[in-house]
């Protein structure tokens, strides 16, 4: 496998294994997100991490057409046809920490993608057996979203693992048959045939993907927040 293909895996795995143990556990009837001691240290380099993930690989723009209308030299060389700018940023491009200076366009997007894609999921699975309840499960039995990832049985662990490693090597593979996992060409994994044919629908449906990846990220790292640090979120 190439290093940028291997780095991101290696983003997948450790934002898929918070999804992996949220989905499994019920929060407490008390709170949806139970107070649990930390050093606010410990705290705040996990936070600073995962909006690091979001502000770092946000900057791309939203096709040839419209990049035309944008200072070409606000935009880092590699990232001009990328989709991404809209009305969040000012519809200019967003990286206030100069990163895109260090990080290749490619790699910045599929990072972004893979951490967005988990993210959604991280999220769905935080509140979801708060509002619909457990999985049948003779292992895990606390309420708490947190403590729960020790109590999952070490064999669960390695079969999620071995999925992961699955969908990596299929994203590889279609990659080197030409498919693409982060747009732009015809993707590696389309079942229900809704990938659009059109250019303009393609780069709509890219921008509403990021959107919403940008904003799991945001969402998941805000449940961390309010769990390690209560009181620290509004309204969780």
């Amino acid at each position: 496998l190439s290093w940028n293909a291997l780095r991101c895996g290696v983003g997948v795995q450790v934002e898929g294994i918070l999804f992996a143990f949220v989905t499994t556990q019920q929060v407490s009837s008390r709170s949806p997100f139970p107070a649990e001691p930390l050093t606010m240290k410990t705290v705040a380099v996990a936070v600073a991490a995962l909006a690091g993930s979001a502000h770092a690989f946000a900057p791309a723009s939203t096709g040839a057409a419209r990049t035309s209308a944008l200072a070409m030299s606000d935009i880092t060389p590699g990232y001009e046809d990328m989709v991404g700018i809209d009305v969040e940023t000012g519809k200019k491009f967003f990286d206030p920490w100069g990163l895109s200076q260090y990080i290749p366009a490619k790699w910045a997007r599929e990072a972004e993608l893979a951490n967005g894609r988990s993210a959604m999921l991280a999220t769905v699975g935080w509140f979801w057996p708060a509002k619909f309840g457990l999985f049948d499960s003779t292992d895990v039995t606390t309420l708490d979203p947190i403590k729960a990832i020790g109590e999952a049985d070490p064999q669960w662990w390695a079969q999620f693992i071995i999925f992961c490693g699955t969908i990596e090597a299929i994203k590889y593979r279609g990659a080197l048959e030409g498919k693409s996992y982060t747009g732009n060409g015809e993707p590696v994994v389309d079942y229900m045939k809704m990938y659009p044919k059109e250019e303009e629908a393609r780069r709509r449906m890219e921008l509403r993907e990021l959107k919403n990846g940008r904003l799991a990220m945001i969402g998941i790292a805000s449940f961390a927040s309010a769990y390690f640090i209560p009181g620290s979120v509004p309204g969780l």
